[in-house]
């Protein structure tokens, strides 16, 4: 019913911009022959909206994806390279909220897994807002940072690597179906830096798909309940994200192209030393100011990947 609707409403808004643009073409014609330049006018201003309007149902008809209209659940994980992956992760983890907060999307972290020093070691990111799955799985691969580290006493380069995950939010029991028989759920006291933040009651949960291995840890809350209930909708997402990849490696197989695995995907690259530049190696599309891009500018990469038509 809630694909129902949607699609009805797509309908409505295109017959309504047919009648719109049928109206402006009459009363233009009219106009010209009656030589009314105020109208014309006026009918202009009509059209430049109207443009706008088709414009924006252009851009949306990209969304070709069976899930593209869902929320996003968004995994970041530091590649090797201790503390200076991390911090990377911890970068593209505030880039990925900037972007969300300059859409008027909804965020927000379900689970973090803080580094040593510093940064992340990984994180769990929901993005809700419309299309907010089919605007976010052009993210999907390793990002590629190369930089002065701040951590090195030399201030020597670093290259550094991390994986963006993005699976669509599932919707229970319309998706996919967990066998509770299937999940082996565990309970421990969730970690931290020390103080008075460490839980000292046992609220992490960490639940494992016994005939996948598939797991889905959340210590962030600090309800046993809401860790238990975020766990599994990771772990919802995570099943699905399994599934539309193997039928994504048959498809491929089907076609005789080849699927590199998920580290050796670098789909993208930013560097902040020598010089600046963040390049998207799948599109080629790049921008000079990096640190643009880092405070969550990343729509031009985003719209060159929907108009390429990549999966």
């Amino acid at each position: 019913m809630k694909r129902l609707t949607m699609l009805r409403d797509d309908v409505v808004n295109l017959e309504n911009l047919q009648k719109q643009a049928g109206s402006i073409m009459e009363f233009y014609e009219l106009a010209v022959q009656e030589d009314d330049q105020s109208l014309i006018v006026d009918l202009d201003s009509e059209l430049q909206t109207l443009t706008v309007k088709v414009n924006k149902i252009e851009f949306t008809a990209m969304f070709s994806g069976e899930y593209d209209r869902r929320n996003a659940l968004i995994a970041i994980h530091a590649g090797s390279g201790g503390v200076e992956a991390q911090d990377w992760a911890s970068m593209l983890l505030r880039m990925y909220i900037r972007w969300a907060d300059q859409k008027k999307f909804t965020n927000k972290v379900m689970d973090v897994s803080p580094g040593e020093e510093a940064g992340i070691k990984s994180a769990y990111l929901q993005i809700s807002g419309d299309f907010s799955y089919g605007y976010m799985r052009s993210e999907r691969g390793v990002h590629r940072l190369v930089r002065m580290s701040p951590f090195d006493a030399d201030h020597a380069r670093h290259t550094s690597f991390a994986l963006v995950e993005v699976m669509p939010e599932v919707e229970m029991g319309a998706d996919i179906e967990l066998d509770p028989s299937e999940v082996r759920v565990d309970v421990f006291r969730a970690g931290g830096h020390g103080g008075q933040s460490v839980q000292k009651n046992s609220t992490a949960v960490r639940m494992t798909h016994m005939p996948t291995g598939i797991k889905a840890v959340c210590q962030n809350e600090r309800s046993l309940h809401q860790n238990k209930e975020i766990a599994t909708k990771i772990l919802l997402s995570r099943l699905m994200e399994r599934e539309m990849k193997m039928q994504a490696e048959q498809r491929s197989k089907i076609k005789g192209e080849h699927v590199s695995a998920e580290w050796g995907n670098q789909i993208r690259s930013y560097v902040l030393h020598p010089y600046q530049m963040v390049k998207d190696h799948r599109t080629n599309f790049e921008m000079s100011d990096s640190n643009k891009v880092l405070d969550g500018d990343i729509n031009g990469f985003i719209n060159s990947y929907l108009k390429a038509g990549l999966n």
